[in-house]
């Protein structure tokens, strides 16, 4: 009998949680002098359910993000209906790419020469493109993947040279760090390298892909035109 009371508080939960999440990007633009429609807002799905998805779905967010290949695969299937793009944004191995260019539109994970090659193979093959945004570890931190920054003008030749390869822009993991500031060298790195690629190839790169739930008003400060939300959106991961 529970059931819907608590379903109607969870759509609550859920959809208040976006608007505070659009207010904070609000007074970072506000903040930075940039236009706000320059900023979207990416809801990352990772150890949500469907159903609890579907709230953000009604609340008007149809692009998504998901970090494994396989938990995205089984979301896009249940979520078909809903009309959703889904963003890989977790590691991608090779043997994953076939599975994933089933359904997903963006891929913001190209980090090495190894992967460029595979999925534009794979994209050859289906006659197909995708959008894809090349990840860089601007931390430095061993344990997070991307290509180095130094490394980025080599990849960005080899990802510029296959057509089925739409290239839109760079992606990067802020440094974990309880204070957000702490983040601001990793944005600003970003930003400056993506400027210096566009200077080198004359091809635009309008996406930088950066800031999340503790990060996100430093990254927007520092360019972000899209932020991956997830524990600000559906509470801390189980």
């Amino acid at each position: 009998m529970n059931e819907p009371v608590d379903a109607d508080r969870d759509r609550t939960a859920v959809q208040a949680a976006l608007a505070e999440v659009e207010r904070r990007i609000d007074a970072a633009c506000e903040r930075a002098g940039r236009d706000r429609a320059g900023v979207a807002v990416l809801p990352v799905t990772k150890t949500v359910p469907p159903e609890r998805i579907a709230w953000a779905i009604e609340a008007g967010y149809r692009t998504l993000a998901e970090n494994r290949v396989q938990d995205a695969a089984a979301k896009a299937e249940a979520l078909a209906d809903q009309g959703v793009s889904w963003h890989l944004i977790g590691h991608l191995q090779r043997n994953k790419v076939k599975q994933a260019l089933g359904f997903v539109t963006c891929i913001e994970t190209l980090d090495r020469e190894n992967l460029v090659e595979r999925l534009a193979d794979q994209l050859a093959a289906r006659g197909e493109s995708r959008e894809v945004l090349m990840q860089v570890n601007t931390s430095g931190a061993a344990s997070q993947f991307g290509v180095m920054p130094e490394a980025a003008a080599e990849l960005a030749t080899v990802i510029a040279k296959r057509p089925e390869l739409e290239w839109k822009g760079l992606m990067t993991i802020g440094r974990f760090s309880e204070d957000p500031e702490d983040t601001r060298d990793c944005f600003r790195t970003l930003r400056r390298l993506r400027d210096d690629l566009q200077e080198r190839s004359g091809q635009a790169l309008p996406v930088l892909s950066m800031g999340m739930s503790g990060d996100l008003e430093v990254a927007v400060e520092e360019g972000a035109t899209l932020v991956r939300v997830g524990s600000a959106v559906f509470g801390a991961r189980g």
